[in-house]
């Protein structure tokens, strides 16, 4: 039975680190190949003895780099693996069947780099497909989340310059735990230093991502995903507690995460939770939900909810029985 990667399979892992990373120390090594230190500079060893010039700089900013001169072997794919990373790119980003598009040019220099006969399918493939891009979508800054994924790599805090929807521009010091995408929009799962609580900020809402000096540890028991969807509407300025005419499960797939922690209550269910943003919580998200529902609790959100109800009311035309009365 297998115990796990062989020590040869975990040197080429750590020689795709070490490419990707260059300054990797020991520690952040074995940290991503899942072994001690020790065990991590014995496949620095493998890759030593096989040739490959590694080079173990000291200092604050040292770690391993491959040394000048080294020649990786090249890429090679399947056909079912390249038609499946057009499918893939072009599914996340439509606008990468322009070759002009930032995405779209890497993409171009990857089918060039294909043999001719799997090349040819793959860009066959993205001349022919149509993408229709998705709304809810959101694409951050490609510089900006590169800073975050090392901050998060690093285990290094992070100042983040932060704008609302509304333009509201603040800064916050924060942890980095994990950078998710989530039905096309990039989030910064974090703890915030202000708040002294979990954050989650949208990516392409950040302007500015700086590294500190400072490290810091994540949860050992981390689960990016669950802990996104738990926080997506958690910790706002503006508490709501909505409880719906229905059962759980059926108001269940018309709620987002970001709208708060639904809970059943018999046939009914209580949605509770937080927003930074009363009017939109009440025009786009609850005006959409096909139940009868009461605002238990939110004074802000209660103000938005009759604010809507208001203008849809004076939408009404005015009843027959006014129009004309007695007849016809």
């Amino acid at each position: 039975m297998s115990n796990g990667p062989s020590p040869t399979a975990r040197a080429l892992r750590a020689l795709e680190i070490l490419q990707a990373r260059p300054g990797t120390t020991a520690d952040q090594l074995a940290s991503s190949l899942g072994v001690t230190g020790r065990a991590a500079r014995r496949y620095v060893g493998i890759l030593r003895e096989a040739g490959i010039p590694v080079e173990s700089i000291r200092g604050p900013y040292g770690g391993y780099r491959l040394g000048r001169g080294i020649r990786l072997p090249p890429v090679v794919f399947t056909e079912e693996q390249a038609l499946g990373l057009v499918m893939a790119v072009l599914d996340g980003q439509p606008a990468a069947i322009d070759a002009d598009d930032l995405v779209g040019s890497a993409l171009s220099k990857v089918i060039r780099a294909l043999p001719e006969s799997i090349g040819r399918q793959a860009a066959a493939l993205r001349a022919y497909a149509s993408a229709a891009p998705d709304r809810q979508s959101a694409r951050p800054d490609p510089t900006i989340t590169s800073a975050l994924v090392t901050a998060v790599a690093d285990r290094r805090r992070v100042l983040l310059t932060y704008r609302s929807e509304s333009g509201e521009e603040w800064d916050a010091e924060v942890d980095p735990w994990a950078v998710v995408v989530r039905y096309g929009r990039w989030y910064l799962l974090c703890h915030s230093h202000r708040a002294k609580a979990v954050r989650t900020y949208r990516v392409d809402r950040i302007r500015a991502a700086r590294h500190t000096r400072y490290g810091f540890s994540p949860p050992s028991d981390l689960d990016p995903v669950v802990a996104l969807e738990e926080h997506l509407g958690a910790g706002w300025k503006y508490p709501t507690r909505v409880v719906f005419d229905a059962p759980r499960d059926k108001v269940a797939p018309w709620i987002r995460p970001a709208m708060g922690h639904l809970e059943p209550a018999g046939d009914r269910c209580v949605l509770v939770g937080s927003t930074r943003n009363p009017a939109m919580y009440a025009q786009e998200w609850l005006a959409t939900v096909p139940f009868d529902f009461i605002v238990e609790e939110g004074t802000e959100l209660r103000a938005a909810v009759a604010t809507v109800a208001a203008r849809f009311a004076a939408a009404l035309p005015p009843s027959s029985a006014t129009q004309s009365r007695g007849g016809c």
